[in-house]
């Protein structure tokens, strides 16, 4: 019983941090392609991202040194975003980051979907 409280654990941990990477870079995506349709308004994608990066920052406050990446790359990537959609910024130099994130974003998520195929099916 052990083992399936900790796969438990390990599968609700996994798929928090899938949620974050698939919403931020479904705002990555938004930023890129101002013309992007998404299913919900601007808001509502916030609300989730905020939700899910505080339910993240909580899981991950046994292991501070872990909490710290996570926190630093979300703030990277809004950080970004903000850049592409300001005026007087060089745009090409943040899209060239912004699409850098992205990439190492969607190889990240990926991986964890991948890792949480495995604990779903132990």
């Amino acid at each position: 019983m052990q083992i399936q409280a900790t796969t438990h654990g390990h599968i609700a941990i996994t798929e928090t941090l899938v949620r974050l990477y698939a919403l931020l870079e479904q705002h990555v995506d938004r930023s890129l392609d101002k013309t992007m349709e998404l299913d919900y308004p601007e808001h509502d994608l916030q609300a989730l991202l905020s939700s899910a990066r505080a339910e993240m920052m909580e899981i991950l406050s046994v292991n501070r040194v872990v909490k710290e990446k996570v926190e630093e790359e979300c703030d990277r990537v809004l950080s970004l975003t903000a850049e592409c959609l300001a005026d007087g910024v060089d745009q090409a130099g943040a899209t060239y980051e912004l699409r850098a994130e992205r990439a190492v974003l969607k190889n990240k998520t990926m991986a964890l979907s991948d890792l949480l195929a495995v604990f779903r099916a132990a």
